[in-house]
C-alpha cells in the first residue's frame, strides 16, 4: 500500500524480449527475459536519462518492482524523490538476469552465458529504442550486492557505455567474502554426493535447508570467475579448493582473483575517470565482510585520483533500499551535468 496517495505514479511497462544471443549458457537457461521498464508521470521517456537496475543475487529486475510490506518498491521510490524534486525525470530498467543457479554477477561466462555482453547491448539497444531515452552520456547503472559488484565491474570495463555506477555493498575482497564459504560447500557436496546431486535435490524441492542458498551462490560464483571448460563437468562448475582439505588450489583461486574489483581496480583507472559519476558505499557492519573490500577500493581510487562518493553507515547488508535516496539523485544529476 501506498503511503503517499498524493503522488503521482509513474507508468510501469511490461515487455519480452528474445535474446539473440543469451541462450549461448550451459545451464539451460532461457533467452527470452521480461524487461520492466519505468517511465515518470507525465513523461513518455523520450528525451530522460536512463538508469539499469541489476539486482542481488536470488532476485531478478522485476522483483524491485512488487508490492512492499512496510516500505516502497523501487517505482514508489522514485516516484517519491521526483514528486518533492530530489530526483530530475529519469527512467529505469529493470531487466530478468535470473539465472539456475540462483543469481548473476553481470559478466560473461561460458556457463552463465554472455550477461555483460547483453546488457550493453541487446537489452539496452531495445529499451533505448522503445522509450527514446538514454543514449551516450546518458546511461547509468546501479546494484546491491551481486547488482553492486556488477555495476562497479562495469564501471570498469564499459565506461564507453555506462557514464555513471553505484555500488551498494558490493562483492569485494574475494578472500573476506568467499573463502569463509568454503567448509559449508564441502559439506554439502560430502553430504549430497556430487554438486549435481545438490543442485538437483535443491531444484526439486519442495524446500531447501537455510544455509543451502550460500552453497548454490557459492557454485554460482565457481561457474561465473572460473568454469571448467569441460562440457561433462555439470555446469562447469569447479571449486578453488581441495575437496578434502579446503586448501586454496592456487591456480583455481588466481582465476577467481582476476575478477576481484579490488585486486583489478589499478588496470582500469583511466575508465573509471572518464565516468561522470561514481558512488561505492556499504554498512559498516556488513555481514559478509564486504565493508573491508569497499575500504581498500576507496582508499586505492583516492590514490589514484578517481573522483567519487564513498559512504559508510551504520547498518549491515540487509533492507537498505533507503539508501538509494542519496544515490540515485547523485546518479541522474551528474548524467545531466555537462562535465
Amino acid at each position: 500500500m501506498r503511503a503517499r496517495l498524493d503522488i503521482p505514479t509513474g507508468s510501469l511497462h511490461r515487455f519480452s524480449h528474445r535474446s539473440e544471443i543469451l541462450g549461448r549458457n550451459r545451464l539451460g537457461d532461457t533467452a527470452t527475459r521480461e524487461i520492466v521498464v519505468y517511465t515518470p508521470h507525465g513523461h513518455d521517456g523520450s528525451g530522460l536519462p536512463l538508469l539499469v537496475d541489476i539486482v542481488g543475487f536470488t532476485a531478478g529486475g522485476p522483483a524491485h518492482v512488487n508490492w512492499k510490506n512496510f516500505g516502497e518498491n523501487i517505482p514508489e521510490r522514485l516516484d517519491r524523490l521526483i514528486h518533492d524534486g530530489e530526483l530530475p525525470p529519469v527512467v529505469v530498467a529493470f531487466p530478468d538476469c535470473f539465472t539456475r543457479l540462483g543469481g548473476n554477477q553481470y559478466v560473461d561466462s561460458d556457463v552463465m552465458g554472455p550477461w555483460a555482453t547483453w546488457l550493453t547491448t541487446e537489452m539496452l539497444e531495445d529499451v533505448e529504442s522503445r522509450f527514446k531515452c538514454g543514449g551516450n552520456g546518458k546511461r547509468g547503472i546501479f546494484g546491491k550486492s551481486s547488482g553492486g559488484y556488477g555495476a562497479l565491474i562495469h564501471a570498469m570495463q564499459h565506461s564507453d557505455i555506462w557514464s555513471a555506477a553505484a555500488c551498494h555493498s558490493g562483492d569485494m575482497a574475494f578472500e573476506l567474502c568467499y573463502l569463509p564459504e568454503m567448509p559449508s560447500a564441502l559439506r554439502s557436496i560430502e553430504k549430497a554426493g556430487s554438486i549435481e546431486a545438490f543442485v538437483k535435490d535443491f531444484e526439486r524441492g519442495p524446500k531447501y535447508p537455510g544455509n543451502a542458498l550460500h552453497d548454490l551462490m557459492t557454485f554460482a560464483m565457481a561457474a561465473t570467475y572460473d568454469p571448467d571448460p569441460d562440457p561433462d563437468v555439470f555446469c562447469g562448475i569447479r571449486l578453488p579448493v581441495d575437496p578434502q582439505t579446503c586448501e586454496i588450489i592456487e591456480e583455481r583461486w588466481d582465476a577467481w582473483l582476476a575478477w576481484d574489483p579490488v585486486r583489478i581496480v589499478d588496470d582500469h583507472v583511466d575508465a573509471l575517470k572518464s565516468l561522470k559519476g561514481l558512488w561505492i558505499e556499504c554498512g559498516d557492519v556488513d555481514q559478509y565482510n564486504l565493508v573491508y573490500g569497499a575500504r581498500r577500493m576507496h582508499g586505492k581510487l583516492e590514490a589514484a585520483g578517481v573522483a567519487h562518493i564513498y559512504r559508510e553507515f551504520p547498518d549491515n547488508h540487509s533492507s537498505i533500499d533507503y539508501r538509494l535516496d542519496e544515490s540515485l539523485p547523485f546518479l541522474v544529476n551528474r548524467l545531466l551535468s555537462e562535465d
